[in-house]
């Protein structure tokens, strides 16, 4: 897992696909257990420098930025490489190995080559097999196709390895291993749940940055208008949800959630709150908590526009039970106050406010983020009608 930097006697960090990835289409790439990383972007370190204290608590914890280079063994396989030490904050700290959780160390142990990464993991690889044994996903997991197609059987959630399959491409195609790349370093924000269930919400009635093309603004209008996105100021972008009744993660991409109309937006939010068994009414009044707690602080936000930003809504799939032979999968450390439900927001690359030195008008807007908080809005009337 790990190996020496180049000239700074620390141990290198083998980055491996994030395997709880449910939306977005940057890679995003296991640091530690506690740790994800994703490639730089300018205005989205901005943002972080200058994280507002009131909005902390809806954020992935900055920890700071590391440098990442390829590396290509003699067979041509591709890996990345983080080099600690490199731009990277003291309280990170050394890391001796890449973590004990199986969600770090799954992929390299699974030894999956770039062409068998662009491939999608097919059955040969022993990636299968692990997926079930240090996760135990008792059986497999369910992906539904742009079409609305007959569920396909996978035994993981594959829209992370997918963003890491295309990431690969580029670098490759565009770099030599040698050059330095800039990766962020944030909090991994499902690494105390058992079974992490996720809801990826593109929020707002705008999706476009400042800076965008007119080609690219005219196509997002577009898929804006053709969402939910327009009506509802929110749309799906990914799902995982656990369901108890068959021991795997029900899994909808971004192309699942662009064809919903309100009412499927309903219920597929109705869902992702069912084990299976039974909807979990328990969840709902602590996540709409959290949502209008948000929203009070959104409100408050004078010039911010969060474009093309996501919100995470994440919970535990596993129902934890005081039972003396209870071990669960994933099993991690809760204290003695579990928080049962976690809101938050990710992706600020195309975000914007008064002061930022990356947006390219950073005085254009005024007052809160509309968009966003009449998505914000929408989503907690919706929950409200779910109880």
């Amino acid at each position: 897992m790990v190996g020496q930097s180049p000239g700074e006697g620390r141990a290198a960090v083998l980055l491996q696909p994030f395997v709880h990835q449910v939306g977005g289409h940057t890679s995003m790439l296991s640091y530690d257990e506690h740790t994800v990383c994703k490639p730089l972007v300018s205005q989205e370190l901005s943002f972080y420098e200058s994280l507002p204290l009131a909005m902390r608590q809806f954020t992935p914890q900055y920890k700071g930025i590391v440098s990442v280079h390829l590396k290509k063994d003699s067979l041509g396989n591709l890996t990345l490489i983080a080099s600690p030490g490199l731009g990277q904050p003291e309280s990170c700290g050394r890391l001796d190995s890449a973590g004990g959780d199986p969600a770090v160390t799954l992929w390299h142990k699974c030894k999956c080559s770039h062409t068998q990464v662009t491939k999608t993991f097919k059955d040969s690889c022993p990636g299968k097999m692990l997926l079930r044994t240090d996760f135990q996903y008792h059986t497999d997991s369910l992906l539904e196709d742009a079409n609305g197609k007959q569920a396909e059987r996978k035994s993981y959630n594959p829209w992370g390895l997918h963003c890491h399959r295309q990431h690969l491409n580029r670098m490759s195609c565009k770099h030599n291993e040698n050059k330095l790349h800039q990766f962020l370093l944030l909090e991994n924000v499902v690494s105390k749940y058992s079974y992490p269930c996720i809801l990826d919400l593109k929020m707002g009635t705008r999706q476009h940055g400042d800076d965008a093309s007119e080609e690219k603004k005219a196509r997002h209008i577009k898929k804006c208008e053709q969402s939910t996105s327009a009506s509802l100021g929110v749309r799906i972008c990914g799902m995982q949800v656990y369901q108890a009744d068959a021991g795997h993660f029900l899994c909808k991409d971004k192309y699942y959630g662009r064809r919903l109309s309100a009412e499927g937006f309903r219920q597929t939010l109705r869902q992702f709150l069912c084990n299976g068994n039974q909807l979990r009414s328990d969840l709902l009044e602590p996540i709409i908590l959290r949502l209008k707690a948000l929203l009070a602080v959104i409100r408050k936000q004078s010039s911010y526009r969060f474009y093309s930003s996501s919100l995470l809504i994440i919970y535990d799939g596993q129902e934890h039970k005081e039972s003396a032979d209870h071990h669960p999968p994933f099993s991690k450390t809760h204290g003695t106050n579990p928080s049962r439900v976690d809101v938050r927001m990710i992706d600020f690359a195309h975000t914007t406010f008064k002061g930022s030195k990356s947006s390219p008008d950073p005085t254009a807007h005024d007052g809160p983020d509309h968009g966003y908080i009449f998505g914000l809005e929408n989503l907690i009337k919706i929950l409200q009608s779910l109880s």
